[in-house]
């Protein structure tokens, strides 16, 4: 269970920072960055594949920036982080993969940010009931 939990959170963080690089070229003048295969942008998919390789350490580096080892709980750490990466992964998507949402505001703020937001709170709730050590948790009530 571990080590899907650690594939989730690689796999995750690969497409963030792949959204991320994509949807800085997105509105480039250059011709190359528009391509898409089954609207996917071409830019997109070696990308995905190179930050594949670093996702792993990148987790590793904030784990050691925020000295999770080092906490006596982790729980409200790993929910953070957790949370974190289920949000901008929402927002990614929304940013590479439907820019017509981007457009919607609520009292000014962009919606799909409200609602990424919405969104990883409750997939971050479901996520520690299947992921988080049970053990810890019946020892905390």
């Amino acid at each position: 269970m571990n080590n899907l939990n650690k594939w989730i959170q690689n796999v995750l963080l690969a497409f963030i920072m792949t959204c991320s690089i994509t949807a800085l070229f997105t509105p480039t003048p250059y011709t190359w960055t528009k391509f898409e295969i089954f609207y996917i942008p071409i830019t997109f998919i070696p990308l995905f594949f190179l930050t594949l390789f670093v996702a792993e350490e990148v987790r590793n580096s904030f784990k050691k920036v925020f000295k999770f080892d080092k906490r006596k709980d982790k729980r409200p750490i790993w929910q953070v982080g957790v949370g974190m990466i289920f949000y901008f992964a929402q927002v990614g998507f929304v940013e590479v993969f439907a820019r017509s949402f981007m457009t919607y505001k609520l009292a000014g703020m962009p919606l799909y940010l409200v609602i990424s937001f919405l969104n990883a709170f409750l997939i971050t709730v479901i996520y520690e009931e299947i992921f988080y050590p049970k053990e810890k948790r019946m020892l905390k009530r």
